[in-house]
């Protein structure tokens, strides 16, 4: 195949994927001085944390690359990033936006009390099997749920429940000070409904106002009409235990591997491969110019241009997390053939 031919067969497959029309999705090809502030970044740290998944990526130029991170030929990191790699702006017509996500803690128990009500289930076997299972309202209601074993910990409030379904993984943190650390293991198949916009349909708040310390608030002081607002969503994550990572390290990403705070983000893999660096222009009240890993996905992460920047584990980063909602620009650091590659035949 002509390299011509390979780039069409290349933009064709991320039109098919993606959904994108031809007009609408973009690539450019950028040079390292045109990255606000690279040189000032830590790219041994970006280096690293590149190291730890990049042995999973399957392709071959990847594992090529990955080979040669893990020899020890190289004076610097950034040495190794410039000289193997090309950043490449995609575009598809959205504006780019950065959000922030994080591991909650929460406060449970291995058995249910009269503070340790709510459990955080396992997958159901025939809920694997279907599409589409039972609404997050059923699921609650506890009639096909009760009595099947499937409960891994009760937790004591139904909020941050609730919001670590919405992260994906957590840890839940025992009364005798040990932890049981879980991850995603799949939903019930509907789509995720966001209560957030729901308050403000409702005219409770406008837009500007809500954040997730704003929903756990008026959720608290409302009682069933705040589980109420809940149960809008009717998608209802499952969850496995994954106690065998250990506590200093974060939680595992979609690759199955620990990420890492600020420099791991969640990415649509539609437009970015997993494990793949990327560089961010974050904008907005704290600038962010930094070299990160893609390392995860998010249902609400969508497009080319939109990223979750993970923050760590607990409430301070929670609070963090919750806050950011910033423009800017992203950057997908890929091998210097491909690359090139994926410009339209005439730029190339």
């Amino acid at each position: 195949m002509t390299r011509g031919a390979f780039a069409s067969a290349l933009l064709a497959m991320v039109l098919a994927m993606t959904g994108a029309r031809a007009d609408e999705l973009t690539y450019k090809v950028m040079e390292f001085d045109q990255l606000e502030s690279w040189e000032a970044d830590d790219h041994v740290a970006a280096l690293d944390v590149f190291k730890s998944t990049c042995a999973d990526m399957k392709d071959p130029d990847w594992r090529s690359l990955c080979a040669v991170a893990h020899s020890k030929k190289w004076p610097d990191a950034k040495a190794f990033f410039e000289l193997f790699f090309r950043p490449i702006m995609a575009e598809d017509g959205q504006d780019g936006l950065f959000t922030g996500y994080f591991e909650p803690e929460l406060d449970g128990a291995k058995r249910p009390s009269a503070r340790y009500r709510f459990p955080v289930y396992r997958m159901p076997p025939e809920a694997r099997r279907t599409s589409l299972w039972h609404p997050r309202s059923i699921i609650e209601a506890g009639g096909v749920m009760e009595g099947r074993g499937l409960e891994i910990a009760w937790v004591d409030d139904p909020v941050e429940l609730f919001f670590l379904q919405v992260q994906g993984s957590g840890r839940i943190r025992l009364e005798d000070g040990s932890h049981i650390r879980v991850g995603y293991a799949g939903k019930n198949g509907h789509e995720y409904r966001s209560v957030g916009r729901e308050l403000v349909r409702r005219g409770i708040y406008n837009a500007h106002q809500v954040s997730a310390q704003v929903i756990k608030n008026w959720v608290r002081r409302n009682g069933e009409a705040g589980l109420d607002l809940l149960r809008h969503n009717p998608s209802y994550v499952f969850f496995r235990e994954v106690s065998h990572v250990s506590p200093e390290l974060g939680p595992l990403g979609a690759m199955n591997r620990s990420i890492t705070d600020m420099r791991s983000i969640a990415v649509d893999p539609k437009f970015t491969p997993l494990g793949a660096p990327v560089w961010i222009e974050k904008e907005g009240q704290n600038p962010l110019h930094r070299l990160m890993i893609a390392q995860d996905t998010g249902s609400a992460i969508k497009g080319s241009q939109r990223a979750d920047i993970f923050f760590g584990t607990g409430d301070g980063a929670g609070r963090k997390a919750g806050r950011l909602k910033d423009p800017g620009r992203m950057m997908v650091l890929m091998p210097i053939q491909r690359a090139y590659a994926m410009l339209p035949e005439g730029e190339q």
